[in-house]
């Protein structure tokens, strides 16, 4: 059960009652307020993971309340409630950093869901997140086979966050209080990887001058993570088989052989089945280590966790003592409008880029730093014609005051703008396209 509970704050007291028996009974405490000063007093003394508040409250509203609420505790999400006729408010509040909002009358199943997607993203860090359908199934699968001692392969591209849902399977086992190890077979050069998995002992070879422990013995009554186990040379798998069939380990240079206890997992970014076609990889490691394969879906579809993961990130890398930038309506949209080839890692860095050069405390789609590779490419499904409409104003807006700001020298005004030169050009040149006057006499400057 989550430990931060549910604030309902609801001036109508059969409606608030209503809403804290739909969750009742369920995963999550419930806590609720009949106005906005007494939701702000439960906030001071409680752990509170999302809060769900009217919009129309008196003597606070509930715009007035998020307004204290991003500012008070900016890591709490807060969900609106209105009615049909005042959707317009609730648009408002979500461009002031309102999470959601819920238009009246809604089923007890939507309350549910948007309760469920918005606590499970208060997760500690190296948890997952699910804020899509597919990552809750997913994990339902992973609690299932955790509590097993079985050998589990998870598949996926690289960044869509294999390593996380290890470290789940590790902390759901029977044997989550025991040391977790986990070895990247990609980042350590082949003449070393032998030695670091198995150990060593003093003299072994040039250099030992020191027994060591390998992974195995570290992992001893717990669990290890082979990383990347394709990029595994061909002589060492049959090693490795050896230790896992064997449940025991010889340090090199060592004359005994050691007894384990390891739960094994590994992770891979290449089909496995391919690599023992292609005869990259063994067949019978192959069938010894994938005896649950669990296929971790990339970011693009599974696209409900995308501003779940971007909200984290917000928190994750925002000055310790500022309040987090509330993500407009229009970043939102982007970031879900993109296909994230490089899966969680690229949103990752994305966010990280852009708050290092945001001077708002609202972070917008123009503001958004993707890769240098001009703009982003959106995925298939379309947007509102007049939301992108607004996003691509307020860019063209921001580009002319950053040109007027530095002179219109394009070098310092891409610099300003945290994009490459070669972007600016190409941002430009759409504007002239859209009949924005950009050109001055000093804009053919391009070392800024």
């Amino acid at each position: 059960m989550p430990d931060a509970a549910v604030l309902i704050v609801e001036d109508d007291a059969n409606l608030r009652a209503a809403l804290s028996d739909t969750l009742a009974g369920g995963t999550y405490s419930v806590l609720a307020a009949g106005s906005g000063m007494e939701a702000l007093s439960i906030l001071n003394k409680e752990k509170v993971g999302l809060v769900v508040s009217d919009i129309q409250m008196e003597p606070m509203s509930g715009q007035q309340l998020l307004g204290e609420i991003r500012r008070r505790y900016p890591a709490v999400p807060a969900v609106l409630m209105t009615a049909y006729g005042t959707i317009e408010n609730a648009v408002d509040a979500m461009r002031d950093g309102a999470a959601d909002y819920l238009v009246k009358p809604f089923a007890a199943e939507e309350f549910k869901a948007v309760v469920d997607r918005f606590l499970e993203v208060n997760c500690d860090d190296g948890q997952p997140i699910a804020g899509d359908p597919k990552t809750r199934d997913l994990l339902r699968i992973a609690e299932r086979v955790a509590r097993s001692e079985a050998t589990v392969t998870l598949s996926g591209e690289s960044g869509c966050g294999k390593e996380i849902f290890a470290r789940f399977i590790h902390d759901r086992s029977l044997r989550h209080d025991k040391p977790f190890i986990a070895i990247n077979c990609a980042a350590i050069p082949e003449n070393m990887l032998e030695a670091v998995l198995f150990g060593h002992e003093k003299g072994a070879f040039t250099g030992a001058t020191s027994a060591h422990a390998g992974k195995f013995e570290q992992a001893n009554t717990g669990t290890l993570l082979l990383d990347e186990i394709s990029e595994m040379d061909l002589a060492l798998q049959a090693k490795l088989l050896r230790v896992i069939q064997e449940r025991e380990v010889e340090r090199i240079g060592g004359a005994k052989a050691l007894p384990l206890d390891v739960r094994v997992l590994a992770t891979t970014n290449r089909n496995l089945r391919q690599c023992v076609s292609d005869g990259s990889f063994r067949e019978d490691l192959y069938y010894r280590l994938n005896v649950f394969p669990l296929r971790i879906p990339p970011l693009r579809e599974r696209r409900g966790d995308i501003l779940p993961l971007a909200e984290l990130a917000i928190r994750r890398h925002s000055a310790p003592a500022a309040a987090p930038p509330a993500l407009a309506e229009c970043a939102r949209e982007r970031l879900c409008a993109y296909d994230w080839p490089g899966n969680v890692r690229e949103l990752e860095n994305t966010i990280q880029r852009s708050l290092i050069m945001l001077t708002s405390s609202t972070l917008r789609a123009v503001d958004l730093v993707f890769e240098e590779t001009g703009e982003p490419e959106p995925a298939k499904q379309s947007r509102p014609a007049d939301l992108q409409q607004d996003v691509q104003q307020h860019e063209y807006e921001r580009i002319r005051s950053a040109l007027r700001k530095h002179n219109d020298k394009r070098g310092a005004t891409a610099k300003a703008l945290g994009i490459s030169p070669r972007t600016l050009r190409y941002k430009l040149a759409r504007m002239r396209d859209a009949g924005c006057d950009v050109d001055s006499p000093s804009n053919n400057a391009l070392d800024g």
